[in-house]
């Protein structure tokens, strides 16, 4: 089957309008008139301004993130130092709690261990039988 015109020759080809060489031409440039002066410069000023403005924020926002980071660096550093200060107290705070350790210091302070102990009750009666104690001993 083949595919072609029907009715055998060629289409009449149609008149075109004569063109016209004078001042009703239409502007070549979309319908500009020749009254609008502004071209692209001021518009590629602002497009670079604006640009330029951009890298200036981002700029100052990376040094911003930048002296952060610095401080939060330090800020650990620290943290570490004082956590490490804090174990070594905890640990000398125990060893001079250590029982042998406080009665060195006491005998160092001139105190003498305690003998068997007397109590008073809320009446005035003493239980127990209260002794001085000597400077050397469980008296």
């Amino acid at each position: 089957m083949a595919v072609g015109r029907v009715g055998g020759g060629a289409a009449p080809a149609r008149p075109r309008p004569p063109r016209a060489a004078g001042p009703a031409r239409r502007p070549a440039r979309g319908g500009r008139s020749k009254g609008r002066s502004s071209g692209r410069g001021p518009f590629a000023a602002l497009v670079a301004l604006l640009l330029a403005g951009g890298l200036v924020a981002l700029l100052l926002l990376n040094t911003a993130l930048n002296q952060g980071s610095f401080e939060l660096t330090q800020l650990q550093q620290q943290t570490t130092r004082l956590t490490d200060q804090q174990q070594g107290l905890q640990q000398q705070i125990a060893a001079w709690s250590a029982p042998d350790d406080l009665a060195a210091r006491a005998r160092q302070l001139g105190m003498v261990p305690g003998g068997v102990p007397a109590f008073l009750k809320d009446d005035g009666t003493v239980l127990g039988s209260p002794q001085p104690l000597s400077s050397g001993g469980n008296g």
